[in-house]
């Protein structure tokens, strides 16, 4: 601010002065280290939804896969009858207008069932997802960013998971916490981080060795610091990627348990255990088996399509 008194030069009171250089130009001002350091990945992400929305067979297993989640949420406004209300003087009844799916072996509707077998598939593939992310991507990062004798350990007791036969390993497991829907999700999901969990190490492997990381690391961020804030927002890409194709897997396998009888205990119906109820009456009365298989399949191709749009679409190389 100027400032002047008789007989006096005029003062003039400024902040501070800009920083220049000896040669007069004026030098950039100081930015933060995280601001400097810190990779957005943003225009990867708005430029994988833009291919995304090109693939007209991922936008037809998405579509496929938002109806099935408003069915799941609306499941107790949608079915037109109790899906265990029995009806004993229609029992195995073919499809008709009152029960456009026929009836079962004790006289339920049919829509009904299937209608609630949605919402089992989709909370048995969701939630067992959360728990699959919730102890592989930890267990992941920690063995890549660590290295040396951990990383060793980790990675020696991820191989011999990985060993095990999936499957198996899940009857295993419900064999000893007994059948039910939220010990399905503890066994999908304390058998099935070990993909994920091998991927995010990858990852964190290749991005920890990455100049910003460094020049993060030289600056005396802490490793905490580095592993979230540099490292795995980062590394997220495969890590939708593979939760993308983990639902549908997940819903196959608690089909397949259901199936074979140590999956949901009855009345709750489950698409696997409708097709393994129905599978001995599949000659006289066909519709008991058909129509769960082809919400199985229908529910594994929406899924298998939108994950392939999904990893095509966040991979550099499709560009």
């Amino acid at each position: 601010m100027a400032r002047s008194t008789p007989g006096s030069v005029i003062s003039v009171t400024a902040g501070p002065r800009p920083l220049v250089d000896p040669d007069g130009v004026r030098a950039p001002r100081p930015v933060a280290a995280d601001a400097q350091l810190s990779v957005r990945p943003s225009s990867l992400w708005r430029d994988g939804v833009r291919r995304l929305r090109r693939n007209r067979l991922a936008m037809a297993g998405g579509a496929v896969i938002i109806i099935l989640c408003l069915v799941a949420i609306f499941a107790d406004v949608l079915m037109p009858l109790p899906y265990t209300k029995p009806n004993f003087g229609r029992l195995n009844e073919a499809p008709t207008r009152a029960y456009p799916l026929g009836t079962d072996q004790l006289g339920r509707d049919m829509l009904s069932r299937m209608i609630y077998g949605a919402r089992v598939s989709m909370l048995v593939g969701l939630l067992s997802q959360v728990i699959i992310v919730a102890i592989g991507v930890p267990i992941g990062a920690v063995s890549g960013y660590l290295g040396g004798r951990a990383d060793l350990v980790i990675t020696r007791f991820i191989d011999v998971m990985y060993a095990f036969p999936r499957l198996l390993f899940v009857i295993l497991v419900m064999s000893m916490l007994g059948a039910g829907l939220f010990n399905i999700f503890i066994a999908i999901g304390l058998t099935g981080w070990v993909g994920i969990a091998r991927q995010t190490r990858a990852q964190v492997l290749t991005i920890k060795q990455k100049e910003y990381v460094e020049g993060a690391r030289a600056l005396g961020s802490r490793a905490g610091r580095l592993l979230f804030r540099h490292v795995l927002p980062n590394a997220l890409t495969p890590i939708v990627v593979a939760v993308t194709f983990g639902i549908p897997e997940a819903i196959f396998t608690e089909a397949a348990l259901s199936f074979i009888g140590v999956g949901i205990n009855p009345p709750i119906p489950s698409w696997g255990q409708m097709v393994g109820e129905g599978q001995q009456y599949i000659r006289s009365y066909w519709h008991l088996c058909v129509f769960p298989s082809i919400a199985i399949a229908v529910t594994m191709l929406a899924f298998t399509f939108f994950g392939d749009g999904v990893r095509d679409a966040l991979d550099p190389k499709m560009k």
